[in-house]
């Protein structure tokens, strides 16, 4: 996908010193480039029995959420904590700064039911590791992950390993 890489920013020292954050803001304000991503995402998937798309806040929104409308399934929203109104289950998993904790609500997944779970960067993996508990925690079925980005040298699908991961650029 050298053709998106174009639309991507790299930033450097962002968060931090020696990051180099690479910045997904430039792709999204271009409307066909965006819809590109999203058929391009919707393509790799089609195929699949998906039955909810479940995303973490707050980038993953924007591409669950497109991708769940293009797929024609439901979407299910993780959030840091005691942002969901409903009664809910959370996970707390560990930062190179500390901790963090994610929920869903109880009941956003039914027992069985084919899950995708999206993001925009597989990093470390250790966010979507976590949803992906709460998705099995409920009963859903990860059928795969999928990314706009991997960024291969953090090594985020060693924590992922019984999952199909799929993404568009590769860094």
């Amino acid at each position: 996908m050298k053709s998106l890489k174009k639309f991507i920013r790299d930033v450097p020292d962002f968060p931090k010193k020696g990051v180099i954050f690479k910045d997904i803001t430039t792709l999204l304000k271009e409307g066909k480039v965006f819809k590109e991503t999203i058929n391009l995402l919707a393509e790799k998937l089609r195929k699949k029995k998906i039955d909810k798309i479940v995303s973490m806040e707050a980038r993953g929104f924007i591409f669950g959420g497109a991708l769940a409308y293009k797929l024609g399934c439901g979407f299910v929203p993780v959030r840091k904590k005691n942002k969901l109104p409903w009664k809910k289950i959370n996970v707390t998993y560990e930062l190179e700064y500390g901790t963090d904790t994610l929920e869903i609500h109880q009941d956003a997944i039914t027992k069985g039911e084919n899950i995708l779970i999206v993001d925009d960067v597989l990093a470390t993996g250790g966010t979507v590791k976590s949803v992906v508990e709460l998705v099995e925690k409920l009963g859903g079925r990860v059928i795969a992950c999928t990314f706009l980005i991997e960024l291969a040298f953090l090594h985020g699908r060693d924590k992922l390993k019984k999952y199909k991961i799929y993404y568009l650029m590769k860094y």
